[in-house]
């Protein structure tokens, strides 16, 4: 068998590496980027373990066409097994233009396992295997080459323990059915909409501040919201650089109307002003003439009544006893707000609606089949 250097620079190399991925049952991976200055993470390192000694990086700055990896990523033979694993199938799809499949991610199948949904790759490397991952790496610039020793020992380390890890994972888990539980949850990450983040006309509902404006506010703040995604994009400059979130809450609030009126009552410096002033002016003139019906309709907070707040509170009594009894973690079920809304569209009796939450659909609705026998009246 040819031997391969450890840093993988040339697509030959990559192609052998990966004919020797296939033929395993399941590969580590996990991938090192910088993103401070573009709109995209500037994938600077790919780590790939095949086992716990035979580790590699993959060098995209070196490997411009990263085919052969993506026939790895899309072969649906090989379990794919990474940490927190979104934001690192958002990178790999994009560098390889493939649609990663069979993925198995060591964060969530922590929380079926007994231990918290949120664990740190390091946090549990030291629970299961009671090994200490360096943390002297964590802020290096992974596009600066050459790759330094250390460097090297921190990536090879971030994948060289993943398969062990999924192994005692699976040990820990109660029984079949659970198993299928965490599985189905694994495969909803073979769908890339379950990690590419919302599109760009709905990003506005994740700016901190948009709940406090009106209608008219909310409509104008998701056009100036997709206007500023499409011009980061063009740029190649992360959002917030072209306009900072709570600049754009406050355009949605005082609706300029002139470029003076931008600077004065929003606070847009003089370099924004004239770069966007008169694009931003037009987005608010347009917003402002269209129908009031085609406005985003508010998004109305969540008011428990004393029945509510009863049965809500026996919700989590029973989520929190079950989950101890099968060892899952709580959180999983759903966070606070999906409970309050799942409680509210119970008692409301509103099935039809109820039929779009997570909690009245698979294995949740299986976990909680308890609750809905008592308190769901159709």
């Amino acid at each position: 068998m040819e031997k391969l250097n450890t840093l993988i620079e040339n697509e030959t190399d990559l192609e052998i590496l990966v004919a020797r991925a296939k033929q395993t049952d399941a590969v580590a991976l996990d991938t090192e980027f910088v993103w401070e200055r573009t709109y995209y993470p500037q994938l600077g390192l790919i780590q790939i373990a095949l086992s716990d000694e035979d580790c590699y990086l993959i060098d995209p700055l070196a490997i411009k066409n990263l085919q052969a990896l993506g026939q790895l990523l899309s072969d649906r033979g090989v379990i794919k097994i990474l940490h927190d694993a979104p934001q690192d199938l958002a990178i790999l799809q994009r560098a390889t233009g493939a649609t990663p499949q069979n993925i198995f991610d060591t964060r969530l199948a922590a929380g079926f396992s007994n231990l918290p949904a949120t664990l740190s790759l390091g946090n549990l490397v030291k629970e299961l295997l009671d090994i200490d991952l360096a943390k002297d790496e964590t802020r290096t610039n992974w596009c600066q080459r050459p790759l330094t020793d250390e460097q090297v020992r921190y990536a090879l380390d971030d994948v060289r323990y993943l398969r062990a890890v999924r192994i005692l994972l699976l040990t820990r888990i109660i029984g079949p059915k659970i198993k299928s539980w965490l599985q189905e949850e694994l495969n909803l990450l073979n769908n890339p909409a379950a990690y590419c983040g919302p599109p760009a006309d709905e990003r506005y509902l994740k700016i901190r501040g948009s709940s406090s404006l009106d209608r008219t506010g909310l409509a104008i703040l998701k056009n100036l919201s997709t206007w500023r995604d499409g011009m980061a994009r063009k740029i190649n400059r992360p959002r917030g650089h072209v306009i900072k979130d709570a600049l754009l809450i406050e355009l949605a609030k005082q609706k300029p109307a002139t470029l003076e009126e931008q600077k004065l009552r929003c606070g847009l410096s003089d370099n924004a002003t004239t770069k966007y002033g008169k694009i931003i002016a037009a987005v608010i003139e347009t917003t402002l003439g269209q129908p009031v019906d085609t406005y985003p309709a508010l998004e109305r907070p969540i008011r428990l009544s004393q029945t509510d707040r009863e049965a809500l509170e026996k919700l989590n009594n029973l989520v929190n006893l079950k989950a101890g009894l099968l060892g899952i973690a709580p959180g999983l079920i759903g966070n606070t707000s999906e409970l309050k809304l799942l409680i509210t569209t119970l008692n409301a009796k509103k099935a039809e609606a109820s039929q779009q939450l997570r909690q009245t659909d698979g294995w949740r609705k299986s976990f909680l089949e308890d609750f809905f026998r008592q308190n769901w009246k159709r």
